[in-house]
């Protein structure tokens, strides 16, 4: 049951927005406080209940609400809501949900034109040409890509767990050359963040995974290799969203050709 909020209640929930990701605050009537953001389209509308908060995102892409479902399924009430205890609990929903706003697929290819406008704009003009447009773009792309999928991951691999940022590397499941356009190459969903050695050979597409996300290994790798690079039957993907399959059947029909 909502409650009328409170000068405190409104501050608080303000400022909890401010800290996570959501630093503005749009008119609303009643009760109702709703917060969104100028770093990326996703708003979130909330109202003080007896005992914690509800929280409705407005998602600016559609895969927001199944990954925040992942972390915070306990509290989902359905239809893009969610109930939360306290307010340290508002402020880890609103954290996340303002993070993957910015790495999932619509937020991250806006950033990234603005990015590339703003790099190429930098260049002294002698060196403009179409080569360094394009060394441009890719550098710009796979920065910006690199950041989504640790945003996304939590810095962490998305097989091992390991937290170690100079040690793992942004993996494109379909190839930044042999992707159709910009909205490819920036999806979060195409590829994974991979320790070092994972990476290598997912790359070189000597490891793949399946569509639940086990490992395959490509039988040219001898045991004595896997022990030592540290990669093990068993192993696999943390999770894997609906949206990286069609990428991992792409990359799993070249592991295929080379098995």
């Amino acid at each position: 049951m909502s409650v009328v909020v409170n000068p405190l209640q409104r501050a608080l929930i303000e400022k909890a927005g401010h800290d996570n990701g959501f630093e503005h605050v749009l008119p609303a009537h009643g009760d109702t406080v709703i917060l969104a953001s100028a770093r990326h389209r996703s708003s979130a509308t909330m109202v003080p209940l007896v005992a914690g908060f509800e929280v409705r995102f407005q998602p600016a892409s559609p895969a927001l609400l199944p990954e925040l479902l992942r972390s915070f399924k306990p509290w989902a009430l359905g239809d893009g809501a969610f109930c939360v205890p306290t307010l340290a609990n508002l402020s880890m929903l609103l954290r996340r949900a303002a993070s993957l706003s910015q790495a999932l697929p619509n937020q991250a290819v806006r950033d990234y034109h603005t990015a590339v406008a703003q790099a190429l704009t930098d260049l002294p003009s002698e060196s403009e040409s179409t080569e360094v447009e394009r060394l441009v773009r890719q550098r710009v792309g796979q920065n910006l890509y690199r950041d989504a999928l640790m945003i996304y991951w939590g810095g962490a691999c998305a097989v091992t767990g390991v937290t170690v940022a100079e040690a793992l590397r942004a993996s494109h499941a379909k190839p930044w050359a042999q992707c159709a356009d910009d909205v490819e190459r920036l999806d979060s969903f195409n590829g994974f963040l991979l320790a070092a050695q994972l990476d290598a050979l997912f790359d070189r597409f000597l490891i793949s995974f399946d569509d639940d996300g086990n490992l395959l290994v490509a039988g040219r790798i001898s045991p004595k290799d896997l022990h030592l690079l540290g990669i093990h039957s068993g192993m696999a993907l943390r999770w894997v969203a609906n949206e990286h399959r069609p990428y991992l059947r792409w990359h799993r029909e070249r592991f295929l050709l080379g098995t």
